[in-house]
């Protein structure tokens, strides 16, 4: 078979799998609203199906990083009705496009909140920094503030939230601690929606769900505490064609800088898929692919257009299939394999990757 029949790597998404993750996130925080994020373009599955089956499956709170993302998102939702809440804040060269879209800013400083307000107010949300030091106003200028006064005189809480920054190890202490000033922070604020957990939040339990979830990762089926069982349902993978089938000998390299070598007679397969498709050439350390439900390691440097993986064994395999995956399932552990995590996996997802999308609406 010639995997070039098939054409070139592609990206498939089970949009049946990410609505049942929504279902379980759901599940796991019964009282509390759930929200998703789809900022970074749904984390490089596509903002448009994402959001739309999201929405169908109930959503009605979605979260983006931008003005711009947020407007593509609510475009996407082609009337549905929907809060979409811009993280990254007020930024007033946008204005008009806030007003046009629908988006509610998520205030992170006094000088935003003064911006907006001057700007004519209207509804936002505030972020309290809780000890993650990011973004988010500080708990002195938060207890500054009084709803329906000063520079909140023209403005409508909608939201009032802050980010954990231990989440997914569950038994850190400052998971407990960023609940507590959280809880102190917002009660000044009446009966705004309260908001902390993302999706490790929410494995966390009840006490950190408050009113309103905003999962991301989760809801793409990764689970971001890597040592805890897994809830969620693999929602991608990449297809990628074997284009050669090779012998190596004993001593010999493979890839740039000939930094593997063969520690006696393999067979190796070069993959259609490089780091311009988003694998990381760090990746070579433990990272690996499925040839069928065969694991099947990366082998040498991850070049540009072409990976090599080490098939030994698994000939008659390769000659049938002649294409394999890499991600779904062992998302997680290819990420730590390079380094990394599985957000920043799913965000370099490369353009060239073709989409397909199964399931959904």
């Amino acid at each position: 078979m010639d995997a070039r029949h098939e054409g070139p790597a592609r990206l498939i998404v089970n949009l049946t799998a990410l609505a049942a993750n929504y279902r379980t996130l759901q599940s796991l925080s019964p009282a509390a609203e759930t929200g998703a994020v789809v900022k970074a373009d749904a984390y490089g599955l596509d903002a448009g199906h994402i959001t739309r089956t999201l929405a169908h499956a109930g959503c009605r709170s979605f979260f983006t990083a931008t003005p711009a993302e947020g407007a593509a998102v609510r475009a996407a939702l082609n009337g549905t009705e929907a809060r979409i809440f811009v993280l990254n804040g007020y930024w007033p060269h946008s204005a008009r496009l806030y007003r046009e879209a629908g988006l509610t800013p998520v205030i992170n400083a006094l000088d935003e909140l003064a911006a907006f307000s001057a700007g004519g107010g209207g509804a936002c949300g505030l972020h309290i920094d809780t000890g993650l030091n990011r973004l988010g106003l500080s708990e002195a200028d938060a207890v500054s503030l009084l709803p329906g006064e000063g520079l909140l005189a023209n403005c409508q809480l909608a939201l009032v939230m802050s980010h954990l920054a231990c989440a997914d190890e569950p038994g850190r202490e400052m998971n407990a601690r960023q609940r507590t000033r959280f809880i102190a922070a917002s009660a000044r604020f009446g009966n705004a929606t309260r908001s902390l957990a993302n999706t490790g939040g929410v494995l966390l339990g009840p006490d950190y769900h408050f009113d309103l979830t905003r999962p991301g990762i989760g809801l793409y089926g990764v689970n971001p505490a890597t040592e805890a069982p897994e809830p969620f349902t693999p929602v991608l993978h990449v297809d990628a064609p074997l284009l050669q089938v090779r012998a190596v000998k004993d001593g010999e390299t493979v890839g740039y800088g000939a930094r593997w070598q063969a520690d006696g007679p393999r067979t190796i397969a070069i993959a259609g898929i490089g780091y311009a498709d988003g694998l990381m050439r760090s990746a070579r350390h433990g990272g690996f692919a499925r040839l069928g439900e065969a694991a099947v390691p990366i082998v040498g440097a991850v070049s540009m257009d072409l990976t090599a993986l080490d098939i030994t064994g698994h000939e008659a395999l390769a000659a049938k299939t002649a294409r394999v995956q890499f991600y779904g399932a062992d998302l997680g552990p290819v990420a730590g394999a390079a380094g990394t995590i599985g957000y920043e996996l799913l965000t370099r997802l490369g353009g060239r990757l073709e989409r397909r999308y199964e399931g959904g609406v």
